[in-house]
């Protein structure tokens, strides 16, 4: 059964309330593939535009992602998190970028959506802002990486 339905399968929140307050994290990452023209703008870890610099602004726009996962996501607790790092690795060779956001709180319920809505934000915001050059951007393979905290520790392999 869903964590999220109700015993007559109705749409419910799930009651944290008695559960211990322990150190929860989580890692998500998400890949973005560059079309060309655009690589050939990445210089110095970094793609400037009329826009500003691509990179500090998805990152800015991911940690307020993550930070409003709860008014975003319907069912998601609202919490407060302690830390909430995003990094971005661009592959010329690879012709992508990957954006990894790692998120930490002291709850009753783990972040793995915050961690994950922070890395699509992210992404999205790298898109809005390089659309100008090409649309041929794709956002591809979000997802957890890793959670620790609460009752189960997930790493991806």
């Amino acid at each position: 059964m869903f964590s999220h339905l109700d015993a007559k399968n109705r749409p419910s929140m799930v009651n944290v309330g008695e559960k211990p307050i322990t150190r929860r994290t989580a890692h998500a990452v998400a890949v973005v593939t560059l079309p060309a023209e655009l690589g050939a703008l990445l210089r110095d870890g970094e793609i400037a535009t009329k826009k500003g610099p691509l990179f500090h602004t998805a990152i800015l726009a991911g940690v307020m992602g993550a930070k409003k996962t709860s008014e975003l996501i319907p069912l998601c607790h609202p919490l407060a998190l302690d830390d909430c790092q995003i990094v971005i690795e661009p592959d010329a060779a690879k012709g992508e970028i990957t954006i990894h956001c790692r998120v930490e709180t002291h709850g009753r319920t783990g972040v793995e959506m915050e961690a994950m809505t922070g890395a699509t934000v992210a992404a999205l915001t790298f898109y809005d802002m390089a659309k100008a050059v090409s649309h041929g951007i794709v956002i591809k393979d979000v997802r957890l990486r890793e959670k620790t905290g609460g009752k189960s520790h997930y790493r991806a392999d």
